[in-house]
C-alpha cells in the first residue's frame, strides 16, 4: 500500500454558528438582588408548624374541647346563685393556664428536641427574627383563644340562665376581659421564655408547673409565718398580680408590682435566653 500525502486530503472548514453572547451576572450579583425573606412570610410558617402536626393539632384543639367541658360543668354542678358571666371565664381560665403556655413552650423547644433548627436557621440565619416570629404567634394563639373561650363563656350563661329561668347576669366588662387577656398572654409569655432560656421541651414544661403550682403554695405560706415577707410578698410572687387580673384592671400600685415582677421573672430570663440561644450550637 502507498501512504497518502496529507497536501492531497482537501480540508474544509467546520461552519461556526454564531449568535448572541450571554453574559451569566456575578455569584455575588445574583444574590445580592435576593432581599430577606419577609417577617410575615416567616410567621406564617410557624403558625403553620402550629397546625400540621397531629399532637400540635389537638394540643390547639384542646382548647376549645376544655372550654367547652368547664362550661357544661359549671352549668350542671354551680349553684343558681352563682351562675354569672365572671364564673364562666374564670372556669375556663384555668385550663387556659395549663394549656397556653404549653404551645408556646413546644413552639420554641422544636427547633432543638425535633432537631429542625439546622434546616431553619440555613433558611433564616438571623435565629432572632425566628424567635420573634415565634412570639408573634404565640401571642396570636392566645388571644384568638381567649375570644372562643369568652364566646363559649357567654353561649354557657345564656343557656344556664335559660335553664334557671331567669334572665343572664353579666357581670363583667370589656375591661375586665381586657384584663384576663392581658393575664393569659404574660402567662404565655412565661412559658415561652422558659423555652428560649432552656431550649429541651420537658425541662422546660417541668420548670413552668413548678412555677405555677407549687413555688405559689411555698411563698403563700411564707408570707403567712414571716411577718418580714408579709408585706414584700406581692413584689416577689408575680402570680399575686397575675391572679388579681383575672378579677379585673389592677389599680394604683398593683401596677408597679406587676411590672416589677414582670421585668424579674419575665424579661430579665428572655434576655439571657436570647443571648444564650445567638450564640448556642445547633445540630
Amino acid at each position: 500500500m502507498t501512504a497518502i500525502p496529507l497536501k492531497a486530503i482537501p480540508l474544509e472548514p467546520i461552519p461556526v454558528e454564531t449568535g448572541p453572547v450571554q453574559t451569566v451576572a456575578p455569584r455575588s450579583t445574583r444574590t445580592a438582588a435576593r432581599g430577606p425573606i419577609p417577617l410575615s412570610r416567616i410567621v406564617s410558617v410557624e403558625l403553620r408548624k402550629s397546625f400540621d402536626t397531629r399532637s400540635g393539632f389537638w394540643l390547639l384543639a384542646s382548647i376549645a374541647i376544655a372550654s367547652l367541658l368547664a362550661t357544661a360543668g359549671v352549668v350542671i354542678w354551680a349553684a343558681r346563685d352563682q351562675l354569672t358571666y365572671s364564673t364562666f371565664t374564670l372556669a375556663i381560665g384555668f385550663p387556659m393556664a395549663v394549656i397556653l403556655p404549653v404551645i408556646a413552650i413546644l413552639s420554641v423547644t422544636a427547633e432543638w428536641t425535633q432537631r429542625s433548627g439546622l434546616t431553619t436557621f440555613t433558611l433564616v440565619p438571623h435565629r432572632g427574627r425566628v424567635v420573634f416570629a415565634k412570639a408573634i404567634v404565640a401571642i396570636s394563639i392566645a388571644i384568638a383563644s381567649m375570644l372562643v373561650a369568652f364566646a363559649i363563656g357567654a353561649l354557657g350563661n345564656l343557656v344556664a340562665a335559660a335553664l334557671a329561668g331567669r334572665d343572664a347576669v353579666w357581670d363583667q366588662g370589656v375591661a375586665t376581659l381586657a384584663a384576663i387577656v392581658l393575664a393569659n398572654v404574660l402567662i404565655v409569655l412565661l412559658g415561652f421564655m422558659l423555652g428560649v432560656l432552656i431550649r429541651n421541651s420537658t425541662a422546660a414544661i417541668v420548670a413552668y408547673f413548678v412555677y405555677a403550682f407549687v413555688a405559689p403554695p411555698l411563698l403563700e405560706l411564707l408570707a403567712a409565718n414571716q411577718a418580714w415577707f408579709h408585706d414584700l410578698h406581692a413584689w416577689v410572687d408575680p402570680n399575686v398580680t397575675q391572679q388579681l387580673l383575672f378579677h379585673g384592671p389592677l389599680v394604683g400600685q398593683q401596677w408597679v408590682q406587676l411590672a416589677v415582677t414582670t421585668a424579674a421573672w419575665l424579661v430579665a430570663p428572655l434576655l439571657l435566653g436570647l443571648w444564650t440561644l445567638q450564640r448556642s450550637e445547633v445540630k
